[in-house]
């Protein structure tokens, strides 16, 4: 088992990362100072549920703890405000209260659900993140939660920091060759953005990773959690520094929020990231990243195009409502070089509208 702290000014929390980690839950929930006499609500998808709802609720149940499972539909369109009421009901028939705690089982849609209705609950009550994919080391690390809204991803959040996140390798086996991949984006993210050394290490060893070779992966997740344990250390609140985390995914919300989520989020990042080289070398922030962003995402199978009936104006507007844009400019985390990237606030229209068209191949 690795284990990494992310130290924030008021405490911090362990990440678990290793295999057959589920059985050691009670012991590590006890290191948190939380005796039995606390409630504790699973809270996990369609899909995860039937898989790991009961590997997870049965060494806490034989500990002592009061557990119950609660389960919504899968899929990026339950991480919405009706999901959230029929989930925020389902607490109170269960009656956890303000001693109760959350645990967030499954993917980046069920952290940001549960970790909201967590924020939210009573006015906030503590949570952990059980993340079971590739995809999800990052989304469960850093507190921040949220839902969707019709006119755009993550328009309703807060910041809510888990107690513990433990990541079991083992969930990684029975997802879909797609979530993999997917997950593969924003693994590539924390190099890209932190870590030049990373980067060749993950190109190096892509056969291995692609292939979920176990101490390869473990390894992976832990470099990527270590870079954003250590952003987010240093900007808890993305006043600043953290903002370099959403690398990639000016464009990225934008094509899952036109695409209606065909594009899955790390495919649409792959395509952020991309497109964020391309714009970098346009405004000379960087020079000969292009061909090496697009060189280490083909090498786990990542998208670095995209196609659909969308107009380069259409996909400009949803970027203008990104939580970043300032006044409805277009702000963008750009590179600087592998391993560096700069925040560049008004970025001309015309100049995004060029980069949208070389993704696409040059098809309006």
């Amino acid at each position: 088992m690795r284990t990494i702290y992310v130290q924030l000014p008021q405490g911090g929390y362990p990440i678990h990362i290793g295999s057959g980690l589920y059985s050691q839950l009670p012991n590590f929930i006890h290191d948190l100072g939380w005796d039995e006499h606390r409630p504790l609500m699973v809270i996990a998808d369609s899909h995860v549920a039937p898989l790991y709802g009961e590997k997870v609720v049965q060494p806490l149940d034989e500990a002592g703890y009061q557990v119950s499972l609660v389960t919504f539909p899968a899929g990026e369109h339950s991480k919405s405000s009706s999901t959230l009421e029929k989930l925020t009901e389902e607490c109170i028939r269960a009656g956890l209260d303000r001693n109760g705690a959350i645990l967030a089982l499954g993917g980046g849609v069920t952290g940001d659900l549960a970790g909201f209705l967590a924020a939210s609950y009573m006015r906030g009550i503590p949570f952990i993140q059980l993340p079971t994919t590739l995809l999800a080391h990052d989304s469960s690390v850093g507190g921040k939660v949220g839902i969707n809204h019709s006119l755009g991803k993550n328009m309703l959040g807060a910041f809510h920091q888990p107690s513990l996140v433990v990541f079991d390798t083992d969930t990684l086996i029975t997802l879909p060759r797609r979530e993999v991949v997917s997950g593969f984006a924003e693994v590539v993210k924390h190099a890209l953005i932190y870590d030049d050394s990373f980067a060749k290490w993950l190109l190096d060893h892509h056969v291995q990773l692609n292939d979920l070779h176990s101490e390869y992966i473990a390894e992976a997740i832990a470099r990527g959690c270590q870079v954003k344990a250590d952003v987010v250390a240093l900007d808890e609140r993305e006043h600043g520094l953290r903002a370099i985390l959403n690398y990639g995914h000016t464009m990225g919300h934008a094509l899952e929020a036109i695409s209606d989520y065909t594009y899955a989020h790390g495919e649409a990042v792959s395509i952020g990231m991309v497109g964020a080289s391309l714009l970098g070398e346009k405004l000379r922030t960087a020079r000969n990243v292009h061909h090496y962003t697009k060189e280490i995402l083909a090498a786990f199978s990542l998208p670095t195009s995209f196609s659909g009936p969308w107009s380069n104006k259409q996909l400009v507007e949803l970027m203008r409502r990104d939580k970043k844009a300032l006044g409805g400019s277009l702000t963008f985390v750009l590179p600087k070089g592998i391993g560096e990237v700069v925040i560049q606030h008004d970025v001309q229209e015309e100049v995004v509208s060029e980069v949208l068209q070389e993704l696409r191949g040059g098809v309006e």
